[in-house]
């Protein structure tokens, strides 16, 4: 599950702020995406700039996460192949046909 956190770090002079994802599973390998970001001063054009550079680290972010699960997506494919006994490839038409919606298990 990904979470974030927004912590300061150091002085107010000097304070920054974290944003961070982690992933852990018990299959596949975790990984952490973390940015961090100057706190912004008083004035309204640095807290736009601020914002601005957090709305880009969150789709940099986004773009990370998406990757990296569906790297681990094919990962636990190849796996639940080798483990019915079958080559570890999956029916890629038949996976797209399907893509978010449940299928029964055929017998």
């Amino acid at each position: 599950m990904a979470q974030t956190d927004s912590t300061t770090n150091g002085d107010s002079a000097s304070q920054t702020f974290t944003l961070k994802a982690t992933y852990q599973s018990p299959t596949n390998e975790p990984f952490s995406f973390t940015q961090d970001f100057p706190a912004p001063a008083d004035k309204v054009s640095d807290k736009t700039t601020y914002l601005a550079a957090l709305r880009k680290a969150t789709v940099t972010m986004q773009e990370q996460i998406n990757k990296e699960l569906t790297a681990r997506m094919e990962e636990d494919k190849v796996r639940e192949g080798a483990a019915n006994n079958s080559k570890g490839t999956v029916d890629e038409a038949k996976e797209e046909d399907n893509y978010g919606e449940e299928v029964p298990e055929e017998d």
